[in-house]
């Protein structure tokens, strides 16, 4: 048997992996859009088609995962991942940017469900809270992934020598790091739904983390161009605006434990949804990039531990097999993650990005309200 840290380090890597790649998508959304002369609106409908994959694959990989263990199906999804990123580098058309979005949302939302269930085996095994630990190692990938296309566009690398040699790296590392020998639980469902949703107290749980990732979703996919277009940052400056944000999510992240232990699941909720609201209110304030800059930190502890406290609560769920669980609240959650970006499209569209991204504040004030919901049941 493995010892339980070589286990974290294991799910730790895959973590790593899967925020890199959308870190790395992140950091070049306005070198692409400008590629391809697209409007917000046009931007917002290519985003949507991530969407919709993500939320296509849950279901699917929840009783995949069930069946044959969390371990093989996230090793396998890894690597898919990894090659459908290339795929938006090719992309030569708002069709091509299109179909390529719903591939690499695909394999993205399937790897948030398997490596999860993963995750939360590691969390029984431990018997600690360790959960926001691993979304904290996804915050650090998707930050590098940021950074690397800071480094990428100063160095005058093309998106598709960016994608080729940065996916290369982490998916060798990620795999070599992750090979360990760990037994996933297996179990069969019963659920045959084309979506999973959430049922019973899950829906709670499920809508928390949806207003949760909606705001995490638009801060990775529109905050280097509000950077640009709001406040008049340089393209290597607006490439920080989703680093800064990572950085403080990671930082809370690692301290998950430790508060969510002192405090209890629900005040650290309450909490997150005050310190994202005030960043909200900070940003769509913001006239230069510097004050942006700030609330864009100030999202990154708000927003830091909601999806690890929804997970491990659905994990942990008595009614429903932990696959199937953590795909419902992912239909929410990760769905929100991939929704918000387009609907920031669209509604800047009609109101400017200002005034889009304020939307996000009252979903904010809603993560406190629903802070209970996310108690581990008892």
């Amino acid at each position: 048997m493995i010892s339980v840290f070589a286990a974290w380090r294991a799910v730790a890597a895959m973590f790593i992996l899967n925020g890199a790649l959308f870190g790395l998508w992140a950091s070049r959304i306005p070198a692409v859009r400008d590629r391809l002369d697209l409007s917000h609106e046009a931007l917002g409908y290519g985003l949507l088609f991530m969407a919709a994959g993500a939320v296509c694959s849950f279901p699917v990989t929840g009783r995949l995962t069930d069946r044959f263990g969390a371990v093989a199906i996230t090793r396998i999804i890894a690597v898919s991942y990894t090659l459908s990123l290339i795929l938006l580098a090719l992309a030569d058309g708002f069709w091509g940017l299109a179909v390529s979005l719903f591939i690499f949302g695909a394999f993205h939302g399937s790897m948030d469900v398997a490596m999860n269930a993963w995750a939360a085996e590691v969390e029984q095994a431990y018997e600690k809270p360790v959960m926001s630990s691993f979304h904290a190692m996804w915050s650090l990938g998707a930050g590098l992934g940021a950074l690397s296309g800071y480094v990428a566009v100063q160095m005058g690398l093309s998106v598709f020598a960016h994608f080729l040699l940065a996916g290369g790296v982490v998916v060798g590392l990620a795999l070599a790091l992750s090979w360990v020998s760990w037994t996933s639980n297996r179990t069969e469902g019963a659920q045959s739904s084309v979506f999973a949703m959430p049922s019973g107290a899950l829906i709670l749980v499920g809508l928390a983390a949806l207003c949760g990732a909606l705001g995490e979703g638009a801060v990775a996919d529109w905050s280097a161009i509000y950077l640009r277009d709001v406040t008049a940052a340089s393209e290597s400056v607006a490439a920080l605006g989703y680093a800064v944000f990572s950085v403080t999510m990671v930082a809370f992240r690692l301290a998950g434990a430790v508060v969510i232990t002192r405090f209890g699941p629900g005040a650290t909720a309450r909490f997150g949804g005050i310190c994202a609201a005030l960043g909200i209110f900070v940003v769509v304030s913001a006239a230069t990039p510097l004050p942006a800059l700030a609330g864009f930190a100030l999202m990154g502890i708000g927003y830091a531990v909601i999806m690890p406290l929804a997970f491990s609560r659905a994990a942990n769920d008595p009614n429903v097999p932990p696959g199937q669980a953590i795909a419902s609240v992912a239909t929410l959650g990760y769905g929100g993650l991939l929704i918000g970006p387009p609907l920031i499209g669209f509604l800047a569209e009609f109101f400017g990005l200002r005034l889009a991204f304020a939307v996000l504040l009252p979903l904010a004030v809603l993560i406190v309200l629903l802070a209970g919901a996310l108690k581990r049941a008892g």
